[in-house]
């Protein structure tokens, strides 16, 4: 075998789980040190007291971590290197013919473990109440950096080069047609892989609009002006996270890999309703959708075990030194010109209006709001998700 073939080679994978990274991690959340209480009765000042207690219990006492190897175990799960980093992927074959390949891409803080329940109803949507026709064979990578995927050890890894290695692993797979898919950082992936229109790409479909990031959006209706009031909202007090990770991801990684408490808090600490959410699963007993306590603490698990939280912390870091000499250039980027899908959840950080998905994309070819779920539209609801994803790329196939 050449050198070439090597580095191309597609190898299987399973996730291996020693008992000793299991004690290890128990200790170090009954030794957590933890804070006196907060001093308001909401999220204002941070991830509450109650709700992380109620995880450490949980974790360390009730959480079955053979439940997490099962799930991965249980699915086609390979590694290949790309462009120097080793690239972990879910990888499942619909057995409807005519299946249209799609690439989907998770974001922070979350993991593949977020996608895993979309598998069956996107590779077999006649168990799902779809049709044969809209059965799709589902890559589900992970971010380089991100837990099962090894972390670059050099600078450069954006979501530029993620959408590289993404084309040449769908190139790799033998797929000559196919679709793409993200939310969170995995939408800005996405929006760059249509942005760079790799020989193959049919269309793209994202449940949060990246390109809000690069300025301010129009405010000429009353829809346009609640998004961009929630969309402030964000910036002036549910920030922090992502201002730390894009200027001092190294700084907060100490505590990431140090305290799974510390990694448990910094992860849920992301948006205000899907962070209610989480806590409602662990304090009330009262999981929304498929956030479940089980689901939630098998995401901070794979941070945990593969000690990605500073790797994951640094895509930020990436990201926004690529966003900001975008903006200092001045040039405009590319189009995306071929389709594009955009699903509004309710509970994300801020409601899309199909207006600036327009202003966006010059080739929105489906639009649609719907009625429950969050940021975490694929984790929490994954059904309807994929009701989603099938009706935006209908028209593609």
């Amino acid at each position: 075998m050449t050198a070439t073939e090597t580095a191309t080679e597609i190898r299987a994978f399973q996730l291996e789980i020693a008992e000793e990274q299991i004690d290890d991690l128990r200790r170090r959340i009954v030794a957590t040190r933890w804070p006196s209480k907060e001093l308001v009765e909401d999220r204002s000042q941070g991830v509450q007291l109650a709700t992380m207690q109620a995880l450490a219990r949980y974790w360390a006492e009730d959480y079955d971590f053979g439940e997490l190897k099962s799930k991965l175990n249980a699915l086609p799960q390979f590694t290949t290197e790309i462009d120097g980093v080793d690239v972990h992927f879910i990888h499942v074959k619909s057995e409807h013919e005519d299946a249209l390949p799609l690439i989907m891409t998770h974001g922070w803080p979350g993991s593949v473990v977020e996608l895993l329940e979309t598998i069956g109803p996107l590779t077999d949507p006649t168990e799902h109440g779809g049709s044969a026709e809209d059965a799709f064979h589902v890559v589900l990578p992970s971010l380089p950096g991100y837990g099962l995927s090894a972390e670059p050890t050099e600078l450069g890894w954006t979501a530029g080069r993620v959408a590289q290695a993404w084309a040449e692993l769908m190139n790799r797979l033998g797929y000559t047609r196919y679709v793409a898919q993200g939310g969170d950082v995995g939408a800005l992936v996405t929006d760059n892989m249509g942005r760079q229109a790799p020989e193959g790409l049919l269309g793209i479909h994202v449940n949060l609009l990246v390109t809000v990031l690069a300025g301010p959006q129009q405010t000429e209706t009353d829809e346009e002006r609640a998004a961009a009031a929630q969309l402030a909202t964000f910036r002036e007090s549910g920030f922090g996270y992502f201002l730390e990770m894009a200027t001092r991801p190294q700084t907060i990684g100490y505590a990431l890999l140090d305290s799974p408490v510390a990694l448990a808090a910094w992860l849920f600490d992301h948006d205000t309703d899907s962070y209610y959410k989480i806590s409602r699963a662990f304090v009330d007993g009262r999981p929304v959708g498929n956030l479940t306590r089980d689901n939630i603490v098998d995401n901070v698990t794979l941070y945990w075990l593969t000690g990605t939280g500073a790797s994951a912390a640094r895509s930020y870091w990436e990201d926004g030194n690529a966003l900001a000499a975008a903006v200092a250039s001045g040039q405009a980027p590319p189009d995306v010109k071929i389709p594009v899908g955009f699903t509004t959840f309710p509970g994300e950080i801020w409601k899309t209006p199909r207006s600036w998905v327009e202003n966006s994309y010059p080739n929105v070819a489906y639009f649609n709001e719907v009625d429950k779920g969050g940021h975490f539209a694929a984790w929490e609801e994954p059904e309807l998700f994929s009701e989603e994803v099938r009706a935006a790329f209908r028209s593609l196939r």
